[in-house]
């Protein structure tokens, strides 16, 4: 591949990542605060579908592209901005892993309450505050990251 196409690939996953994020972060959210069981479970269930057709993907891309462009030009790992980026994916990755597992649990404890027509378990809203909380320092790191992608600062 290219250098130009590396990194439209590059760009595009990112854009693809980071509003995946977003999007499925600010749905979840809003029908949490709806209360509606069928509603949560369902929004759920779109949500881990999201992550495992698009973010798995998206974090997949990112690295092998990200390198791929930094040997292209000989870029040492070692440089500052680089180095800054793989340790925000880091984070970012340390915060995902745990929200996967927290969005599994959520969809499978919401869609339990609505078949057995019971309401949502405190167990559910204790996973959904962890889940939040994770996602706070998740999207920062994410926004720093686009942040040195574009600047590349020295």
């Amino acid at each position: 591949m290219t250098y130009l196409s590396l990194k439209v690939v590059h760009m595009l996953s990112m854009v693809l990542l980071f509003g995946t994020g977003l999007g499925s972060a600010y749905y979840k959210w809003m029908a949490d605060r709806s209360k509606n069981i069928a509603h949560i479970a369902k929004t759920n269930r779109h949500v881990v579908l999201a992550d495992w057709c698009f973010t798995t993907p998206t974090i997949i891309l990112q690295p092998v592209t990200g390198i791929s462009m930094l040997h292209l030009h000989d870029i040492p790992v070692q440089t500052s901005w680089v180095m800054g980026s793989i340790f925000l994916f880091v984070l970012a990755g340390a915060c995902w892993l745990p929200v996967v597992w927290l969005q599994i649990r959520m969809r499978d404890l919401a869609y339990t309450s609505q078949r057995e027509g019971k309401p949502l378990p405190l167990l559910y809203w204790r996973y959904a505050k962890f889940w939040f909380w994770l996602g706070v320092p998740a999207f920062i790191a994410m926004v720093l990251i686009v942040i040195l992608m574009i600047f590349k600062p020295t």
